[in-house]
């Protein structure tokens, strides 16, 4: 079958190694595109719910697809999330044309993109807009003050905040908090002279114009693979909201079963980090 290109893929809100995601889906969608670079927007892996019971095959060849796509030299940038937020210490790592950031900003067609995962907003919203003013220059500062109002919550026994979480029981409540990360996250953007922000964490996916008091700017969110199952794709220098359900092409590609399916979870980890050791390293 022949692959269909585009120039980037951005994707977020896997949460590999929990039951709700929906890996067959991915991969199917994975192996029907040839993307020039992918930008993995945050809660790839779920580290907080992270069990080692539960790491399923299809969980693992998600992984390989992503190692396949840098042994062929394709820029992969992992951009860290509230669920992988152990990876932040890695921030700037690079192994071969594999990123580690907190943050990307990049020019498409000329055009100033800001590409971060979302999750330091719920603090910023729930507790006063002023640490919003940070801006893009102080988006790593405001990850230090998140770690804090978490490590202070789970003192208290309250657990990691995560407020799109606890929002979703509410329909009333969720449109509110939705409307005000994306305004919010406009008004920064649009501060620091971008014409894109794109976001993931609130499982909302989007493209749309936003207005603020100092322009406009274009929002995108590229939804979840838990409920939307929906990708953001560039190409024909225009942003598309990618809808797996509307994909007759890759829901009809076969998965085949590499390992069997008592293929324990070490044994399966053991070949990934062989499969590793072949990613050429950057000079």
């Amino acid at each position: 079958m022949e692959k269909r290109a585009i120039d980037l893929l951005v994707l977020s809100d896997i949460h590999l190694g929990t039951y709700g995601c929906h890996a067959k889906e991915l991969l199917r969608y994975l192996k029907s595109i040839q993307p020039g670079m992918v930008i993995l927007n945050g809660d790839i892996i779920d580290i907080w719910q992270f069990s080692k019971h539960y790491w399923p095959e299809t969980h693992m060849m998600i992984i390989k697809h992503f190692i396949e796509l840098l042994e062929t030299n394709v820029p992969v940038y992992y951009i860290t999330g509230n669920h992988d937020e152990m990876l932040r210490k890695f921030k700037g790592f690079r192994l071969g044309s594999l990123r580690i950031e907190n943050k990307l900003s990049i020019k498409l067609n000329g055009q100033k993109t800001w590409i971060f995962h979302g999750d330091v907003f719920d603090v910023v919203m729930q507790h006063s807009k002023w640490l919003a003013k940070l801006g893009a220059a102080g988006y790593d500062t405001l990850i230090l003050i998140n770690r804090f109002f978490n490590f202070v919550s789970e003192k208290l026994g309250k657990g990691k905040i995560s407020l799109s979480g606890k929002v979703k029981g509410s329909v009333k409540s969720a449109v509110a908090f939705i409307n005000k990360f994306e305004t919010i996250v406009c008004e920064i953007a649009a501060s620091n002279q971008y014409q894109y922000v794109i976001c993931g964490h609130i499982h909302k996916p989007s493209i749309k114009t936003i207005t603020t008091e100092k322009g406009k700017v274009e929002y995108l969110n590229s939804g979840d693979w838990i409920e939307h199952l929906t990708a953001l794709e560039y190409y024909q220098n225009e942003w598309h909201l990618y809808k797996y359900n509307e994909d007759a092409t890759a829901q009809a590609i076969s998965l085949s079963q590499q390992h069997s399916s008592k293929t324990s979870n070490k044994t399966l980890l053991d070949q990934l980090l062989e499969e590793t050791e072949y990613i050429p390293l950057t000079k």
